[in-house]
């Protein structure tokens, strides 16, 4: 872990070149993303989020999962998570249900609903996430481009116990 900066010291401004990548990195995120949030609003009725919480599901064990791990895997907070269930809930595609062992845990489990409108919306989705940065990359830059993202997360991954990550809050 990086000791925290001397509020004394002077600001390692970026280069031109790395702001140049820097805001190349922002303004492709932004584009992809909405992008994506596009093509599932109009296929499936969903934001990107949502898929990505059911998908979560999908590959879980039983199709369940603690809702603590659930907000873990999607990095939000407890209580955004908890506001995208509820929406789910109410769409009939998650349900949740009481955790036995721990009377203040609940589990998220995906219907047989849910898995249906996942089924249905995937092929689309995939289709989008090809168009939209596979088919535009050679076989060298993907795999640079997956190291690279790799190096990001690990960087910015906390392994400390009190650290302030979003699904803790």
């Amino acid at each position: 872990m990086n000791p925290a900066p001397d509020p004394a010291a002077q600001p390692r401004w970026l280069t031109d070149e790395e702001q140049r990548v820097w805001r190349a990195y922002l303004h492709a995120t932004t584009l992809l993303e909405d992008h994506l949030d596009r093509q599932l609003q109009r296929d499936a009725g969903m934001p990107h989020i949502y898929y990505g919480l059911l998908v979560g599901l999908a590959e879980s064990p039983r199709r369940r999962l603690r809702m603590t791990e659930l907000a873990m895997r999607a990095k939000i907070t407890r209580s955004r998570l908890s506001h995208a269930i509820a929406r789910l809930e109410k769409n009939g595609w998650v349900r949740r249900e009481d955790c036995p062992s721990d009377k203040r845990g609940q589990f998220a489990v995906l219907t047989d609903e849910g898995a249906e409108v996942l089924r249905r919306s995937a092929p689309g989705h995939v289709a989008a996430v090809r168009q939209a940065m596979f088919d535009r990359l050679s076989p060298e830059q993907q795999k640079t481009l997956g190291e690279i993202m790799e190096i990001v997360a690990e960087g910015l991954q906390p392994d400390e116990a009190g650290a302030d990550l979003p699904w803790l809050r």
